[in-house]
């Protein structure tokens, strides 16, 4: 982490393993607090066959699309969900059964994950076109996930990262008020991460420059 607070997570530095009962794989970007005792998990789940979710009890977690051509979720309750091209999402309880089928394809989804009892998380899909700003304080914090294009991260007036498609940032809580400005081409996916019940995040908390 640099003085700003900005943490630059290269795709090449995910660590990859194996789901927990083994069906898939993951990439983990980001776990906080513990790996062992995580409050929030980022990861990128790859299914290339039809497989059984692992349960996280006490967790809500939320998938975007990224790769293939779309994830079937066939929930034991008879809920069917679709995730199709490009980036469609859905949110759902982690203790929720359900099994996730590929279409015609391996996929790739991003995976968020959180405990609400400890923190609210919320996930926006946004386009890069010039400029916008992410503001922090001392219970509020934002990742950064760039689907396509690049962008550079800065702060107290200075470039803090630059970051590559498929690359991430996690802009950490402070002290004080933080501003961070993020610019270049193309898509992100932000997460505004707050302590629990605090006011729920409005687009407006990402702002265009």
């Amino acid at each position: 982490m640099n003085d700003h607070g900005v943490v630059t997570i290269p795709a090449t530095e995910y660590r990859r393993s194996r789901w927990r009962n083994g069906r898939g794989w993951t990439r983990e970007i980001l776990v906080l607090p513990d790996p062992d005792a995580w409050d929030l998990r980022l990861s990128i789940a790859e299914v290339d066959a039809a497989a059984d979710f692992s349960p996280f009890h006490g967790v809500e977690r939320e998938q975007v699309l990224l790769h293939g051509n779309g994830l079937q979720l066939h929930f034991d309750d008879g809920e069917r969900v679709d995730l199709l091209p490009p980036h469609q999402r859905a949110r759902f309880a982690g203790d929720r059964p359900v099994t996730g089928i590929p279409v015609d394809g391996p996929v790739q989804v991003f995976n968020l994950m959180w405990r609400p009892e400890r923190m609210s998380a919320v996930l926006f899909h946004r386009p890069l076109v010039g400029g916008m700003w992410c503001f922090a304080d001392a219970r509020t914090a934002w990742a950064v996930h760039v689907l396509a294009g690049a962008a550079r991260i800065g702060a107290g007036g200075h470039e803090q990262a630059t970051l590559a498609q498929g690359d991430s940032a996690w802009l950490a809580p402070g002290t004080g008020k933080q501003r961070y400005s993020i610019d270049g081409g193309g898509e992100l996916l932000l997460v505004r991460v707050a302590g629990p019940g605090d006011a729920v995040a409005r687009l407006d908390d990402a702002e265009p420059a």
